[in-house]
């Protein structure tokens, strides 16, 4: 199939009205969901007494829906209209925020509704992540994947920075189920801003065939698990969410139990360590000029992980304990970018325009499909040998995540316009 966007004249893409005003809408949702995912696992540790099992089970809650991204993919496939998904999934991630603010208020908030919260928004995001995938190569040329992967995460960044310290000031001075109210008002920004965007999504191939959604699923996890780029880049991403999540099941509480830091200092702490992540963007894609895009793939995966065995020495007066909660954040965050904005740049080179949420949806299903398993494993490790053990074996099995790189065709990739789609 011909790419008709090549032909369009080249514009900085932050000038694109359309990009602008989508990737508006989703800094402001990117804002309001750092004050959520601060504020919800404070609302059961600090108001529900929640422990580290029942703060694990949370955090794997959230993701629990994941694992059926295969057949949500394999639907949106056949969908024409993919924006229209993304819209309705913010929409409904908004309403179901908004019921904790509301359910507070009343003096009904529980720990039942926290995880019904979680599994409902999780569902949500799962529709509006495998539909964003056909949407991102409508609004975007092929040459503009890497600027574009840039400017999305530079904000994700920037929300990380600017976030937690909004989340924290809003949890001490409204508590923390009324700061989710921010949360709430962003996804009906972004859901409003998505829908005005006008592209057209006639031009990219869809599945139009007869097959069952079974087989559509099974077609696009077989996809994945043969492709020779997507199986590494599956493997080494499953690996990182794992133990990553073994870990972010625990900092929070970690931070306010073994530390004693209050819900300001945390927030201060997670947002000065995420000027890390907007480093890692805005330098992501020169990085990839000088070490090739695999080689910076690999070194994200390292530092994404690393950090978080430093998180056990954390001691000493308040300032010591937040900075070196904010090392950790800001080293990790700095990973977490090389290692997305390339990765994702080359998956979308990679896939045919007509499977694309399908494959988005087969990867997904195991990459975020296994973080719930992580977040379980972080609580009940902390609770059978501490915390910090297990946050050193979280560190230390990420970090090797790179070794799925070895030996692929991934770790030897130097450009993204040297890779071509591989059909079905």
């Amino acid at each position: 199939m011909t790419d008709t966007t090549a032909a369009k004249p080249k514009v900085a893409l932050w000038r694109n009205r359309q990009f602008a005003t989508y990737w508006g809408g989703q800094t402001i949702s990117e804002v309001g969901d750092r004050v959520t995912e601060l504020a919800l696992p404070l609302i059961a540790v600090t108001m529900l007494h929640a422990g580290p099992t029942a703060v694990g089970l949370l955090t794997a809650a959230v993701w629990l829906p994941n694992l059926m991204s295969l057949f949500v993919g394999a639907w949106v496939d056949s969908q024409a209209r993919k924006q229209r998904v993304m819209v309705w999934a913010d929409a409904l991630q908004g309403l179901t925020m908004l019921s904790l603010p509301i359910a507070h208020y009343v003096g009904a908030i529980t720990l039942g509704q926290l995880f019904a919260v979680a599994l409902i928004a999780g569902a949500a995001s799962v529709f509006y992540q495998t539909s964003y995938s056909s949407f991102f190569v409508s609004l975007v040329r092929r040459d503009q994947y890497l600027e574009a992967n840039s400017l999305v995460s530079t904000t994700r960044s920037g929300s990380f920075i600017v976030g937690p310290a909004l989340a924290g000031g809003l949890i001490q001075l409204l508590t923390a189920p009324i700061a989710i109210l921010v949360d709430a008002v962003s996804f009906f920004v972004a859901a409003f801003l998505t829908r005005r965007v006008k592209v057209d999504e006639s031009m990219r191939e869809r599945e139009t065939s007869d097959e069952s959604l079974l087989h559509k699923s099974r077609e696009g996890m077989r996809f994945v698990l043969r492709h020779p780029y997507l199986k590494a880049s599956l493997r080494c991403s499953t690996t990182i969410n794992f133990f990553s999540f073994v870990a972010s099941a625990l900092i929070i509480l970690f931070a306010s139990r073994n530390l004693h830091l209050s819900a300001g200092v945390i927030g201060l702490a997670f947002g000065i360590g995420a000027t890390g992540g907007l480093l890692g963007a805005l330098l992501a894609a020169r990085v990839a000029r000088r070490l090739g895009v695999g080689p910076t793939i690999a070194l994200g995966a390292v530092l994404f992980c690393a950090p978080f065995a430093l998180v056990p020495i954390a001691g000493g007066p308040v300032w010591a304990r937040a900075g070196t909660l904010a090392l950790v954040e800001f080293i990790s965050a700095g990973g977490v970018m090389l290692y997305d904005i390339n990765n994702n740049a080359l998956q979308a080179a990679v896939t045919p325009d007509f499977m694309r949420s399908r494959v988005s949806g087969a990867y997904s299903t195991v990459n975020y499909g296994i973080r719930p398993l992580g977040a379980v494993v972080g609580g009940l490790g902390g609770e059978l040998l501490g915390i910090g053990p297990t946050m050193i074996a979280a560190g230390i099995g990420g970090s090797l995540s790179f070794l799925w790189l070895l030996g692929s065709p991934n770790i030897s990739t130097r450009t993204i316009d040297d890779l071509e789609p591989v059909g079905a």
